[in-house]
């Protein structure tokens, strides 16, 4: 049985950064990061190079992002050479 005398510990969200509201303006990072976020909501992100390369073959992906710190050429190499066979641009 819960006593109300003692205090209960509620578990806060840290509070997340809320994207400029419909019709503003929005700089190229933020616009991915709501793109992201919205997709791994719905099932639809994929991470990592085996599960991209898959996609990519298939003809499934929309988009494709290279971080910028990818410090592997031959990562960076196999990823561009596969959008630009497969992803229509």
């Amino acid at each position: 049985m819960f006593n109300f005398s003692e205090e209960a510990v509620v578990p806060v969200e840290a509070p997340v950064a809320t994207p400029a509201a419909l019709g503003e303006p929005m700089d190229i990072m933020t616009t991915l990061q709501l793109v992201l976020r919205k997709s791994l909501a719905h099932g639809g992100l994929v991470r990592g190079l085996h599960e991209a390369a898959k996609v990519i073959e298939k003809h499934a992906a929309l988009l494709c992002v290279l971080a910028e710190d990818c410090n592997q050429p031959d990562y960076q190499k196999l990823v561009k050479a596969l959008c630009a066979d497969h992803i229509y641009m």
